[in-house]
């Protein structure tokens, strides 16, 4: 019996992996979430129970796991969080757009030309 593997049509979405299976970016992420969560977890446990250092250990490395993980539409979390707070806050809310219709503006033109032929046969008359 013959198995097939699948081959991605678009080689560009194909990314290298380094270690363990893991890109570059999840390596690094995955490894500074460990060299926070840990140490935080220790510290918050002599503090407080295991279940309420697991929980807040999760918390702290929950965000470089999101960063690590998420990608939409081939762009990473951080790319995603910049186009969303220029949009929200950075950016004005109203974008005002002052079209120049082609026809209103022959219809000025005309007019215009239609008040100086007035004002000027005017002038002839006098």
């Amino acid at each position: 019996m013959a198995s097939y593997v699948s081959v991605p049509r678009d080689l560009t979405k194909v990314k290298s992996k380094v270690m363990f299976n893991l890109t570059k970016r999840q390596l690094i992420c995955f490894s500074v979430a460990a060299l926070i969560g840990v140490p935080s977890f220790f510290l918050i446990k002599k503090i407080a129970p295991i279940n309420t250092a697991v929980m807040c250990m999760m918390l702290i490395m929950m965000p470089l796991f999101f960063l690590a993980m998420y990608e939409k539409n081939g762009e990473p979390l951080e790319v995603i969080l910049r186009h969303f707070i220029q949009a929200t806050f950075v950016r004005p809310k109203e974008r005002p757009y002052k079209t120049d219709n082609y026809y209103e503006a022959l219809i000025r033109v005309s007019q215009t030309r239609k008040k100086i032929a007035k004002i000027a046969g005017r002038r002839k008359k006098a």
